[in-house]
């Protein structure tokens, strides 16, 4: 989790899948804090199980904070990962769903939770990190120089667009394997 400062233009370094999940929750009610706290809580031990055991997949995650909302954005390995890691009764998740799902019941709309999982495939996302520190993709992937993949976004995103060439920042194209268009 360091906050050094890439130098140049990156782009997260491999073609992998990855799983795109975001989490989070909302406090509906600010003054029933006994209905959320325990929610609340429950999300920092998940991300410090997942950290402590990279077998489990996750790859990376980001918590932001927006008013009533706490949103986590966390990159894995694949959706079998993922759901495997949400259906395991020894680890923490399954338990403070289980305890939310409860205490919902019983406090009504205190907080609401959500969740979206994206599967994107590798050669179907693209990313540019200019004078950043590894974030995002980039941080769960790795980051690479730009012109690996292509100047613009265009070039990156080949699921798209497979016949455009890839060139680097002199303008020269990049050879490619037989096949590739990367």
């Amino acid at each position: 989790m360091s906050a050094t400062v890439v130098p140049g233009r990156m782009t997260a370094a491999t073609d992998d899948d990855v799983v795109v999940f975001l989490i989070g929750m909302r406090v509906n009610r600010l003054r029933a804090v006994r209905s959320w706290l325990p929610a609340a809580l429950a999300m920092p031990r998940m991300l410090r199980e997942l950290w402590c055991r990279p077998e489990l997949g996750m790859l990376d995650a980001r918590t932001y904070y927006s008013g009533r909302v706490i949103l986590v954005v966390q990159y894995w390995r694949s959706f079998e990962h993922l759901d495997a890691y949400a259906r395991a009764a020894d680890r923490e998740h399954l338990p403070a769903w289980r305890a939310f799902n409860k205490q919902a019941r019983s406090a009504g709309d205190a907080a609401g939770i959500f969740h979206e999982t994206y599967l994107v495939p590798g050669g179907s996302r693209e990313s540019i990190y200019v004078g950043m520190p590894a974030y995002g993709l980039g941080r769960a992937l790795g980051v690479g120089p730009v012109a690996r993949r292509g100047e613009r976004a265009a070039h990156r995103l080949d699921a798209r667009t497979p016949d455009v060439p890839v060139v680097d920042a002199a303008g020269e194209l990049v050879p490619q394997p037989d096949g590739a268009h990367r």
